[in-house]
């Protein structure tokens, strides 16, 4: 005996219900980005929405004291070239020579400070040198002067002011024109060789 099966027809999907059925399948749900008070990540999600961007500008803010950094470290660094200069190095010796200086200051002179700060100019190559720092001994603190100046390339560095200024206020003149100029030739000996050299 033979049977027939038949089978009923079905619907076709349409084109709308085909639509609908694709937006259904690759619709993800996305994991929340963490907040500023989320605490650690403790594993890595690929459906993790990306936070938002802070549209504040912190840099801005920052600038000023980066600009302030690099000018402290500037400064510093052409302190410590001219606190470790031949001319000061001269200065301090004469200084610990001179029997009116150590009459006034003692013994031991030295800087006042740790970090000395040398105000004014060091420009052998321009003949121009111009400093002042503070100094102390086992009596009194000072602040120490030198101003030598060239008035031509070959020529040497005269002295025109190497004076002491004590705290009360008393002044101390420290050059004497019967003994000479005790800075001319170590002065101007590294003067020489640095315009040679930079010829």
């Amino acid at each position: 005996m033979n049977s027939t099966l038949f089978l009923r027809p079905g619907r076709l999907p349409t084109n709308a219900n085909r639509i609908r059925y694709r937006a259904w399948s690759f619709r993800r749900t996305l994991i929340a980005a963490p907040g500023p008070r989320s605490g650690p990540l403790l594993s890595r999600r690929a459906d993790r929405e990306l936070p938002s961007i802070d549209s504040h500008r912190r840099w801005i803010r920052t600038l000023p004291l980066f600009a302030a950094a690099i000018g402290v470290s500037m400064l510093a660094i052409f302190n410590y070239q001219k606190s470790s200069s031949s001319v000061v190095n001269s200065t301090m010796y004469a200084l610990r020579t001179s029997p009116k200086a150590r009459e006034f200051l003692g013994d031991e002179i030295y800087f006042a400070q740790k970090i000395p700060w040398i105000g004014g100019e060091i420009n052998q190559l321009h003949g121009r040198i111009d400093i002042s720092f503070w100094v102390k001994g086992t009596r009194a603190k000072g602040k120490m002067r030198f101003k030598s100046t060239r008035e031509n390339r070959m020529g040497f560095f005269r002295t025109e002011d190497w004076s002491l200024e004590m705290e009360d206020g008393t002044m101390v003149r420290l050059l004497n024109a019967s003994d000479g100029d005790p800075f001319q030739h170590s002065i101007g000996t590294e003067a020489d060789q640095q315009a040679t050299s930079s010829i």
